[in-house]
């Protein structure tokens, strides 16, 4: 199993709480988890690394467990009850210093300390819908929801948030603006903030500066926003919406550079790589995408079976053909997917070809002349 999980570049959860891991060179997927003991609470909700060097994948669960794969060994080396399933789905899970961070839905901010029974409450409101960590102060995390603005959080004091938005003034008709932060991202070299929202608006936060409100404001179409990332040159952010349109967006002056097409369902998942102009996308049509940025192109679409929650891309052996995708979807070698043998194995019928046959044998019965009825007209 350790040489599978070796070539694998991109890791996926979906909604039936298998983890897969997507080799693009070799055009393979593979599938750990133990399929005998699957149910509907060990959906996969959160995929996050659990060491720099990207040996281990963390991933949370609907039922509150965190489990740890290995990516050296190729299986599951550890599990950690973290919350309730009372609780909400994880909204988000990073570590940092030996500690594990999780948020949940109820706004309850957990830091988990190795080797400790002691964690660290913080009550980040209700709805939080994301949670994200500071990759250059590792201390530091973003929440926020509905009706739940933008926090920043230190957790090493974590009375109090260290920064708190404003939300926007009042509209044309002077009424209120609603609040719905879906996800953000921490822009590198900088205290700036970039949020996405429920009413498809993509905003820019400056902890620096002394206004709480946002410094730039754009908006995409016109459905909920889900997910964004940062691609490796920064002056830019990928949008993701409930609607299947992808779009990247220029974030000096909030315009629309252009869109990815190619996506049929809402989007669950997006992550831009560190280094590379590519940018990871998974959604309801349960196909793992890879697009350029550079030109747009699509450069692999892979079918896995499932409907996909959440992505996760490694900085590291991610090598791609160098050919974009024309047309038919990639013939992926899937392994690990005992679950599809029992379908395979069924007879499959074919309603409308019995239905033709049968109306051809009743207008071919010897003997039998074919009658039509004719209607009274009534004056």
């Amino acid at each position: 199993m350790a040489d599978k999980s070796q070539v694998c570049s991109v890791w996926v959860g979906s909604e039936t709480g298998i983890l897969k891991g997507v080799s693009l060179s070799k055009k393979q997927a593979f599938n750990f988890c133990e399929m005998s003991c699957l149910s509907r609470d060990q959906e996969v909700c959160v995929l996050g690394w659990g060491d720099e060097h990207e040996t281990e994948v963390l991933v949370g669960s609907v039922n509150g467990t965190v489990k740890t794969f290995s990516t050296e060994k190729g299986i599951f080396t550890e599990t950690r009850q973290c919350g309730e399933s009372t609780q909400g789905r994880f909204t988000g899970i990073a570590v940092t210093d030996s500690a594990l961070i999780t948020c949940v839905e109820t706004g309850l901010l957990r830091v988990w300390k190795e080797g400790s029974t002691d964690t660290v409450e913080i009550n980040a409101g209700t709805n939080v819908c994301r949670m994200r960590q500071n990759p250059s102060q590792r201390n530091q995390v973003a929440t926020g929801g509905k009706e739940n603005g933008l926090k920043v959080w230190d957790l090493e004091r974590p009375e109090t948030p260290i920064f708190t938005s404003k939300n926007v003034r009042n509209d044309w008709l002077d009424m209120r603006v609603p609040e719905w932060v879906r996800d953000m991202s921490f822009i590198p070299d900088s205290d700036k903030i970039v949020t996405c929202t429920g009413h498809h608006q993509v905003r820019v936060y400056d902890p620096a500066s002394p206004q709480r409100r946002p410094v730039l404001e754009a908006h995409f179409g016109e459905y909920p926003l889900t997910a964004l990332s940062l691609p490796a040159n920064q002056d830019s952010v990928v949008v993701g919406n409930t609607h299947g349109e992808l779009a990247i967006l220029d974030l000096r002056k909030g315009l629309v550079r252009g869109c990815l097409k190619g996506l049929a369902g809402g989007v669950r998942g997006l992550q831009c790589h560190p280094s590379l102009p590519l940018v990871a996308t998974c959604g309801l049509d349960r196909f793992l995408r890879v697009h350029s940025l550079e030109d747009r192109s699509l450069q692999h679409k892979v079918y896995l079976k499932s409907r996909l929650n959440c992505v996760l891309l490694s900085s590291k052996d991610l090598e791609l053909s160098g050919s974009a995708v024309t047309g038919d979807v990639e013939e992926v070698k899937e392994e690990g997917g005992e679950v599809d043998e029992v379908w395979d194995t069924m007879e499959m019928i074919n309603d409308q070809a019995k239905k033709r046959a049968t109306d051809e044998e009743e207008a071919v019965v010897p003997g039998v002349e074919k009658t039509t009825k004719k209607r009274k007209v009534v004056k």
